[in-house]
């Protein structure tokens, strides 16, 4: 049976894992929440004192953490020094392109094999183990890469070598952003000049108009399949997430001289939005800000 330390267990990381478990793996997992471990072992996991601990003996080691400087440290203290160098290092996390190709540079000089493979989807495809990841890594490890993710992948894609996988990911989730605050201006001009939202939705997500954030994922309570927006949008993936991915996608447009004025907006409207106090609701929930309906919102 396979051994994958999976270190991080949030919203997203706690049902990755617990989809390592349904895939018949043999998971070791660690957290710094007491209640997050206890999730994942009520799932079938075993519970790790350290990360240490949960990566020996480990065929791959699997991290779902914060931001880079998380990824950096546990790598550099933690991983690398007590992981055995026959295991494939696999970090999901959503951090800058910077910090993932260091990490990989170091861990390929200690000897180990590693890929960047942040993923999209949100929790409720990370439950369902439906996660699309976006990797870089080595050619020549991709296969091997692609089978310890296949518990909870619907599709692993290959963008490139070390930090590609990020690159993709802060360049979809601009494009998700942006798309998103696009779907809500229209549906808040839609009822201002009194057009009914499902008539909206049906007509638009017919036309050219359409998108994932409309058809998919309408911030319209009561509008198409059920999403965070018919659960006063708790759930789902949070607007302060939303806005870390966007503050990434900015700094890395600064480093590379790229022009993106729709993504800098989408951040300075994210970031009025978590100021306001709701960064922990659905980045859908920017509906409402925008209809000047927050009062109705809660936090």
């Amino acid at each position: 049976m396979t051994r994958i330390a999976f270190i991080g267990l949030g919203n997203m990381g706690g049902g990755m894992a617990a989809r390592q478990v349904v895939g018949g793996r043999d998971v070791h997992a660690f957290d710094l929440s007491e209640a997050a471990v206890k999730k994942v072992v009520a799932a079938g996991a075993h519970p790790a004192g350290s990360v240490a601990k949960a990566v020996e003996n480990a065929d791959a080691v699997i991290t779902m953490l914060p931001a880079g400087p998380h990824v950096r440290k546990v790598y550099d203290e933690h991983i690398l020094p007590h992981a055995p160098k026959s295991a494939l290092l696999i970090d999901c996390s959503t951090i800058d392109v910077d910090s993932a190709r260091a990490v990989a540079t170091q861990a390929k000089a200690a000897g180990f094999r590693f890929a960047d493979a942040p993923v999209s989807g949100g929790t409720a495809a990370a439950d369902a183990g439906t996660l699309a990841f976006m990797v870089g890594c080595d050619e020549a490890d991709f296969a091997d890469v692609e089978e310890t993710l296949k518990p909870m992948s619907r599709v692993t894609i290959r963008a490139g070598d070390h930090g590609a996988g990020q690159a993709a990911k802060i360049c979809n989730n601009m494009l998700l952003a942006v798309s998103m605050i696009g779907t809500c201006e229209a549906f808040a001009l839609a009822e201002k000049l009194g057009l009914a939202p499902d008539r909206f939705f049906e007509i638009a997500s017919k036309s050219s108009g359409n998108c994932w954030s409309l058809s998919t994922y309408a911030p319209w309570p009561g509008v198409g399949p059920v999403t965070a927006s018919d659960r006063n949008y708790e759930g789902g993936f949070a607007a302060a997430m939303m806005l870390k991915d966007l503050k990434l996608a900015q700094e890395a447009s600064a480093r590379a001289g790229a022009t993106t004025p729709m993504g800098n907006n989408a951040e300075a409207i994210y970031a009025l939005f978590d100021r306001l106090g709701f960064g922990g609701k659905d980045f859908s929930g920017v509906l409402q800000m925008l209809r000047g309906n927050l009062g109705g919102l809660g936090q």
